[in-house]
């Protein structure tokens, strides 16, 4: 099992930026998938981005696209989010997930949050207008 810790989030301006930060603990990160998900007061939790266990395949929902980067560093047991240009619907608690690197066979990711075995704690992310 792995055990995911997120940090990174605040309180920014619109246009400002964010780093996020997901440490691994447990089995070594590199045998998992990961993604990034958020949940909005009031919204259910939505899928914002993924990437594949080596780094070498990342997928983003359009409304992050070009503003968003998901990185990882297993080396550091470590994923990232680096989140620029944000905007106000971007305020959500943000949540770091991951997925045993075989449990889809040749695919992936999954947009599904229940598809995600192991998730961190969230780390609140606030955009002020």
């Amino acid at each position: 099992q792995v055990q995911l810790v997120e940090s990174g989030g605040g309180l920014v301006q619109a246009g400002g930026s964010l780093r996020l930060s997901c440490v691994a603990s447990g089995r070594s990160f590199r045998n998992y998938h990961m993604a990034w998900f958020r949940q909005a007061p009031g919204k259910e939790r939505e899928f914002v981005v993924a990437l594949s266990w080596s780094g070498a395949m990342s997928y983003y929902v359009d409304s992050v696209k070009g503003r968003f980067t998901i990185s990882r560093d297993n080396a550091k047991n470590t994923g990232y989010l680096q989140m620029n240009d944000l905007k106000p619907e971007d305020t959500a608690l943000y949540f770091c997930a991951a997925a045993w690197i075989r449990k889809w066979g040749s695919f992936w990711y999954r947009e599904s949050d229940d598809e995600y075995d192991y998730w961190g704690q969230g780390t609140q992310v606030t955009v002020s207008s």
